[in-house]
């Protein structure tokens, strides 16, 4: 339910109001912009009487919010939500390009590559110290060990760190990582996402690789549920019937997200294609659909890398694309 508020509501008005709704059991959001506050219930609204609350002297008008996700959706907060990641901003208009190998294979290649990924123009560093791979016989990451490494090459370059969490045992070893993702396949693994709900960090949610946009925002719902509203949502590419590619991308992604929530999207045009060649287009076009940002695979050496080298960026590559998005986005200023 979302209860709209006259312009400069009496403040201890206000107060009362959200005292007597909270003793009614719900939890109350309250999201004040410059012309408008509006309060967000949270919980079972069903006795909740609409048409005492909008009788009341401060109050313009009261919705319901038929959809099943509530935090995330952008009727509870009209205004974009805005993520802080040390010095740098992800959404309302501040646009972020991660960049990083697909696996932390040594020091000498993250150190390498987070340098040449920060010289380019790229703000955020990423690389999986734990990989989720199709074959147990495939390269399976350094785990705790890339962590490591991860927080070597911040230090060497200050560029953010975003790597993926793969079981909420794992979560100690992530105390000290800037942005926590969750892959494709654990996107609906809700126990993990209930205790990422309890911490105070951004995290980076992949959408399934044949989930829907409500299917995305449900598992939204159960980080923001817990707590935590610091949710990246990312668009990586969805299975369709077609093989030429890794994945589809779905670039509707992003006006849709956009409409249904507040979240900031971020666009991984390598998954989604699985081939360098694509990555560089899609990236553009993610770009001018209004992306709030882009999660880019960079590899120093491609052809010998221990996983997705195919649709791998080499830095010079990399480099050359962040020119061209960077006259996209001046273009479309």
């Amino acid at each position: 339910m979302v209860v709209i508020l006259k312009e400069n509501p009496n403040p201890s008005q206000l107060k009362n109001l959200v005292e007597w709704l909270r003793s009614m059991g719900v939890t109350v959001h309250i999201t004040e912009g410059q012309q408008q506050t509006i309060l967000g219930l949270v919980g079972d609204t069903s006795q909740i009487d609409i048409d005492l609350i909008r009788a009341l002297d401060i109050v313009e008008d009261v919705k319901r919010i038929q959809e099943p996700y509530k935090s995330a959706n952008r009727k509870f907060h009209p205004k974009d939500t805005v993520i802080q990641v040390g010095d740098l901003k992800i959404g309302g208009g501040h646009f972020q390009i991660i960049a990083g190998p697909c696996s932390v294979e040594s020091e000498e290649q993250i150190l390498m590559v987070a340098e040449a990924v920060k010289l380019a123009g790229g703000t955020i560093l990423r690389g999986g110290a734990f990989k989720p791979r199709t074959s147990p016989y495939a390269f399976q990451g350094l785990r705790g060990d890339g962590i490591k490494l991860l927080i070597k090459a911040r230090e060497a370059t200050g560029l953010p760190i975003v790597t993926e969490i793969m079981d909420i045992s794992q979560l100690e070893l992530f105390s000290d990582v800037d942005i926590i993702q969750v892959g494709a396949r654990n996107m609906q693994n809700f126990e993990l996402l209930k205790a990422l709900g309890k911490i105070n960090r951004p995290i980076l949610l992949k959408r399934g690789l044949s989930n829907t946009f409500q299917e995305l925002l449900m598992s939204t719902e159960y980080i923001m549920a817990g707590g935590n509203e610091q949710v990246i949502l990312c668009e990586r590419g969805i299975r369709t019937f077609e093989t030429y590619t890794r994945n589809t991308l779905d670039l509707s992604a992003i006006p849709v997200l956009k409409i249904l929530s507040h979240l900031p999207v971020i666009i991984d045009p390598s998954h989604a294609t699985g081939m360098a060649k694509l990555v560089p287009p899609m990236a553009l076009a993610a770009t001018a659909a209004g992306a709030d940002g882009l999660i880019i695979e960079v590899h120093n050496d491609p052809e010998h890398a221990l996983s997705d080298g195919p649709q791998s960026l080499t830095p010079s590559a990399f480099a050359l694309l962040v020119e061209k998005i960077n006259r996209v986005r001046q273009a479309l200023a």
